[in-house]
């Protein structure tokens, strides 16, 4: 009986712990114009330990969301085409991030092929407050992207804003 009671315990704990981090597929979708765009992503935690070890200029994309336009858009003086593009960060030398998409998706485990990123006029904040798990957005802009529309992401203390219209 206490074998049975120590299984039962020992399965809502990992019930409960399971359920104190819940991941969703979360998809978030726009007309910018006339343009159908589209986020979809997974609701990771914010693990501040691994964006630490990142080393600069290497493409980061937390279980790859994705960036889906239906016909080009203007993002600053660059095109994004249409088609689906995989989310991510680019740490700089100084520490400050960049938002980029890279062609396609990357499968998991695989490299990122750099010659397929475009890093994307971004402005990096530590400001914004903590996020416990990664929240993307298509949001109105503020300071210098007031009246454009951003792609947004937070992900623990950083904050990145990129204008995609």
């Amino acid at each position: 009986m206490k074998r049975i009671a120590l299984v039962a315990v020992s399965l809502l704990a990992i019930a409960a712990a399971a359920a104190g981090h819940p991941h969703f597929n979360k998809t978030v979708s726009t007309t910018i114009g006339e343009t159908e765009v589209s986020v979809s992503y997974n609701s990771t935690d914010a693990n501040m330990e691994r964006v630490a070890a990142v080393e600069a200029g290497a493409f980061v994309s937390p279980r790859g969301p994705r960036l889906n336009v239906a016909a080009d858009l203007m993002a600053g003086d660059m095109t994004i085409a249409a088609g689906e593009y995989t989310i991510g960060v680019v740490k700089g030398e100084d520490g400050a991030w960049s938002m980029a998409l890279h062609e396609g998706r990357i499968p998991r485990g695989e490299m990122p092929d750099m010659g397929k990123v475009m890093k994307l006029d971004s402005r990096y904040s530590e400001d914004m407050g903590t996020a416990d798990h990664m929240l993307i957005d298509i949001t109105a802009g503020s300071g210098d992207f007031a009246g454009k529309p951003v792609l947004t992401i937070h992900f623990g203390h950083m904050h990145l804003q990129a204008a995609i219209g």
